[in-house]
């Protein structure tokens, strides 16, 4: 019972946000007592932090796949801050805008424990770009790695541009911006082709 509270959970929060899904909502949804529910968790805030425990997990290995099947470093990485504008502000929008705004110490505080791995994978890849060519040699790459993220976050949980597509595109150019400034010629080259990804 309590893995099927979580992941209806889960996607109740990405489909209509967290702020709008209580737990009474969620216990008429599962047919189940409100007793069963606090049985299992004591408050909102502890199941969210297993929703966002499995939902981390789920995208720590989307990301690996995804990687893997990457032809290089700089299409790797503009992948992954794809897939994250994709996640932050498609479809599951709802989701992490309340995340960022209202939950950031829990979504940082999971994130840390499912995603360290990946974060791993993400600076060895910047540093395979380094080796290869493709991002200035006098590059770090766990410096590069907290650039992206402070600019990523910078613009996620920042309230200043209420405007959602001026959000998402700003973050767009951000990253953009910031990835060929990291590249050698060789690696501009690599961003020239993929002008039509959605980054």
């Amino acid at each position: 019972m309590r893995e099927k509270i979580i992941e209806t959970a889960l996607q109740q929060f990405l489909e209509h946000g967290i702020r709008k899904m209580t737990l009474q909502k969620l216990v008429l949804l599962l047919g189940i007592s409100t007793k069963t529910m606090y049985k299992y968790f004591s408050n909102k805030e502890q199941l969210l932090e297993e929703c966002l425990g499995l939902h981390y997990k789920d995208a720590d290995k989307g990301m690996k796949e995804m990687l893997r099947e990457s032809q290089n470093p700089v299409a790797a990485l503009a992948s992954v801050y794809s897939k994250a504008i994709e996640l932050d502000f498609g479809t599951t929008h709802l989701f992490y805008y309340d995340l960022n705004y209202y939950y950031p110490e829990l979504q940082d505080k999971v994130m840390k424990k499912y995603v360290s791995g990946a974060l791993e994978t993400v600076t060895s890849l910047i540093q395979q770009g380094i080796n290869e060519g493709y991002f200035l040699a006098y590059l770090k790459a766990p410096i590069v790695l907290e650039s992206l993220t402070v600019m990523y976050t910078s613009v996620t949980r920042n309230n200043t541009y209420k405007d959602f597509t001026m959000k998402r595109e700003l973050i767009k150019h951000t990253i953009v911006i910031y990835l060929r400034g990291i590249c050698s010629d060789k690696g501009l080259a690599i961003i020239t082709q993929l002008k039509g990804m959605s980054i």
